[in-house]
């Protein structure tokens, strides 16, 4: 008995087993072409759940950047200061999900 990686969810399970105790994945039945649409389907849904968090960071920058020119604050207030922070975070974090949406189209 020897444990192997499930084609789902890349979890060590025996290969005896008939189903990934994990994700049940069915091991035992799986033909090479539902291995394939299964490691497809993961790999979309780390997509979108990846630009939903893109989605939401570009929604953090918009949001901080109107708050800081429109909201009222002047420059030193810590309303201001928070806002620009928030800008720099959204920014940040909507670059870094991008380069990750590349790396990911990338390489499979």
């Amino acid at each position: 008995m020897a444990l192997v990686d499930c084609p789902s969810c890349k979890k060590k399970t025996s290969d005896k087993a008939k189903e990934c105790p994990h994700c049940g994945f069915k091991i035992g039945d799986a033909t090479s072409e539902d291995v394939e649409r299964k490691q497809s389907l993961n790999r979309f849904q780390k997509l979108q759940s990846i630009q939903n968090q893109s989605l939401l960071a570009m929604l953090i920058f918009v949001a901080s950047f109107g708050f800081m020119y429109w909201g009222g604050t002047r420059p030193g207030d810590l309303q201001h200061n928070l806002a620009i922070l928030g800008a720099i975070v959204g920014f940040v974090w909507y670059l870094v999900n991008r380069a990750r949406i590349v790396m990911i189209k990338r390489f499979s």
